[in-house]
């Protein structure tokens, strides 16, 4: 593991806790990875997973929206009701959801890792930045999750009309190829974001937490992104 960038204190990276590693999770560089930090809507990655791992129908509409509709509108907009509704609706309901959620965690040897709910808003989901790269090692084999990360927005009809989401990570469409991205904020937790991508130097994954906001994020973990 390598010791933190001479240059990231003097381009001012905000993030608490944040790394880069190749893509086979091979860590670069990286700071105080270990520190155990809320993690806002990253959570809608897992949430998504074990939806997804139910292999309920696709189709099924679930108050207006089909549940494929949900996931991209959970993914690419961060919707949090969206998630919400894809938990309730979970074989066994939201209880039954988050603990497999939690089971999953487990399962990929995320330790210290934790979920209360499948949103993010909550405070007390938790994870390390040295373990999301578990998460995202995962999340790329999933293709709900891929289409996502490729789709700079969604558009979805609801009856007569169209309705248009953008993604939350705004380079999405304009830079790298993506294979994962999620974002992620809430007041706890800063600005939060996870990617997979091809990059000029190679594929990477950026695991960027406690940024001061959502407007530092996005610079923050591309510097952080092609240092190497």
């Amino acid at each position: 593991m390598c010791c933190a960038l001479g240059q990231a204190r003097e381009l001012k990276i905000t993030a608490r806790s944040w790394l880069v590693a190749d893509g086979l999770g091979h860590i670069l560089q990286s700071e105080n990875i270990q520190e155990v930090r809320s993690i806002a809507s990253i959570t809608k990655l897992m949430t998504v997973m074990v939806v997804a791992d139910a292999q309920q129908d696709s189709d099924q509409v679930l108050e207006k929206y089909t549940r494929r509709d949900l996931i991209q509108m959970a993914l690419v907009h961060s919707d949090n009701h969206a998630a919400e509704v894809l938990c309730d609706y979970y074989p066994g309901g939201r209880d039954a959801c988050v603990r497999a959620m939690n089971q999953k965690a487990q399962g990929l040897g995320m330790a210290n890792t934790a979920f209360i709910e499948p949103t993010g808003l909550s405070v007390f989901n938790v994870s390390t930045a040295e373990q999301l790269i578990k998460l995202v090692q995962a999340a790329q084999d999933y293709p709900v999750i891929r289409q996502a990360a490729q789709s700079p927005q969604i558009r979805i009809r609801l009856r007569r009309r169209w309705m248009i989401f953008n993604n939350t990570n705004p380079i999405i469409g304009h830079r790298y190829n993506f294979l994962v991205s999620k974002t992620g904020y809430i007041r706890a937790s800063g600005g939060c974001i996870i990617m997979m991508m091809d990059t000029d130097v190679g594929r990477r994954m950026v695991i960027l937490l406690g940024s001061r906001n959502t407007h530092t994020r996005i610079p923050e973990a591309e510097f952080i992104a092609n240092q190497q």
